[in-house]
């Protein structure tokens, strides 16, 4: 296994991945392997534009069956008058 070293890593930084590491029972070093790992699974990928993100999120929710009412309508521009 190769080895890095991170030099002139700020305090605060140190404090918040030391943090983090005890939030997730994980060593210092295992949880910035975790964030190294999830950063570079991600990368490779396109970023996701907001109406795919929002799809993504409500993907399991929705209705059992269509609207009736829109079924077999075309649409039609909103009527403000009457």
């Amino acid at each position: 296994m190769a080895q890095v070293v991170v030099r002139h890593l700020e305090e605060e930084v140190k404090a918040r991945l030391k943090r983090r590491a005890e939030r997730n029972g994980r060593s210092m070093e295992e949880e910035a392997r975790q964030i190294l790992r999830h950063a570079l699974r991600q990368s490779g990928r396109p970023a996701a534009g907001l109406g795919s993100r929002i799809a993504a999120r409500f993907a399991k929710a929705g209705l059992p069956e269509d609207l009736p009412e829109l079924r077999g309508h075309s649409a039609r521009p909103a009527d403000y008058d009457g």
